[in-house]
């Protein structure tokens, strides 16, 4: 049976996979997008507990862990202003060596 756990995990190495197979810029830059949604699915299927209740005061049982999720919070803000900075610099290197592959630019910094 397939789970958030394991969903994120086949995320994570779907983007480590594109990060080492890609040449374009942009692509890398949607893989290493990937790969972080896939740890942020991991962190946050980790806190849940079957039949758990929200963690609120006043409520009995067993309750879910909030704190994964707070986290992930933070790294999705950190993940989009990565993603912005990157896109950035993307830009900026194909003005500056109009391509998008690196190797190329590699080849025609050095």
């Amino acid at each position: 049976m397939l789970n958030g756990i394991h969903v994120g995990l086949i995320t994570l190495f779907l983007g480590i996979y594109g990060l080492t197979n890609n040449r374009n810029a942009i692509k890398l830059l949607m893989s290493l997008n990937v790969a972080n949604t896939g740890v942020i699915l991991l962190y946050v299927s980790s806190g849940y507990v079957p039949g758990g209740t929200v963690p609120i005061i006043g409520y009995g049982g067993e309750m879910v862990d909030p704190l994964p999720h707070t986290f992930m919070l933070t790294g999705i803000v950190v993940n989009l202003s990565t993603l912005a900075l990157g896109l950035a610099l993307v830009l900026y290197l194909y003005r500056e060596f109009e391509t998008l592959d690196v190797r190329e630019m590699w080849e025609d910094f050095n």
